[in-house]
């Protein structure tokens, strides 16, 4: 039997404060969609590992939630220890800061990566959004004052701009050894898993602020019916006062809600999907690290 041929292969964590476009840009980088995209800040609460394979590479891109000043409720310093965590298990980090902005928070992930010790690359996303481009060369430089990144690479993750180049610099940076997983996978995460993602992000596309972040799904259970996957999944809100909320008048909202995740779930899965949904309360689960600990969050 075969060796298997050494690849660049390695762990690139993607950390940013929140709304810099983390989710958007795995999701580029994998070409499938991994990590769930909301306008809302800190959408992304857990640590989703995408696979990009290439011919000489096997990159782990891992997706953290964004690091963020002020983190008082339990499950926001749960999302704070996973980004750390993620941060010390790179190879590399990729720092990623929205074109032209520069703030507190950003400034807060970058001591991360310096006391990390790790090497750096910074991706500048959102330059589809500059005009004249011109703006952007000082905003460059200004960058490359702040550390000693390895690469600045502009990027726009939406309209997938500078990604090749990207993946071409990350690869240069990771040790050669046999790959680290499967060379047909995607990501480590369960179906499962990804289901109720799903659901969470056309919840919170359908609330926008109504509800803020006392809200979490669990899909408890799976099975193949009448040729298709039935999956039934709990929606858990942390007060009674938010079920009618979430349901909406004569449960229309909970219908668009299941009917918007049912249609995406089928286009991803290529297969049809029978989902049902309820809406259970949980008092102050964001709040309780049991909680937390029972839905996956800890």
């Amino acid at each position: 039997m075969s060796e298997s041929p050494e690849l660049h292969c390695g762990f690139a964590a993607l950390v940013g404060r929140p709304n810099v476009g983390k989710s958007t840009l795995l999701n580029a980088l994998v070409g499938q969609k991994l990590s769930i995209v909301t306008p809302r800040p800190q959408t992304t609460r857990h640590r989703i590992l995408g696979l990009v394979q290439r011919p000489d590479a096997q990159i782990a891109f891992i997706d953290t939630p964004g690091l963020h000043h002020h983190a008082r409720r339990a499950l926001n310093q749960a999302m704070n220890r996973t980004a750390a965590a993620a941060l010390e298990g790179a190879e590399l980090v990729v720092l990623v800061v929205q074109a032209l902005a520069w703030t507190g928070e950003d400034e807060l992930v970058l001591s991360r990566i310096v006391r990390s010790g790790k090497p750096a690359v910074a991706a500048v996303n959102k330059v589809d959004r500059v005009r004249p481009k011109e703006r952007l060369l000082p905003y460059l430089e200004q960058l490359g004052e702040r550390h000693d990144f390895k690469a600045l690479v502009p990027v726009s993750a939406l309209k997938g701009q500078g990604l090749a180049e990207l993946l071409s610099i990350i690869t240069a940076q990771l040790p050669l050894s046999p790959p680290l997983f499967p060379r047909d996978e995607l990501t480590d995460r369960s179906l499962k898993f990804r289901i109720a993602e799903m659901i969470r992000e056309k919840l919170t596309l359908e609330l926008n602020q109504e509800v803020p972040y006392g809200i979490a799904v669990e899909v408890e259970r799976m099975a193949e019916e009448d040729g298709q996957l039935a999956v039934d999944a709990s929606i858990w809100v942390d007060r009674e006062g938010q079920k009618p909320i979430v349901i909406g008048a004569r449960g229309e909202r909970l219908k668009r809600v299941g009917r918007g995740a049912r249609l995406a779930l089928n286009a991803l899965l290529g297969r049809r999907l029978h989902l049902t949904l309820w809406v259970k309360v949980r008092e102050n689960w964001a709040d309780s690290a049991r909680a937390l600990k029972d839905l996956g969050l800890e």
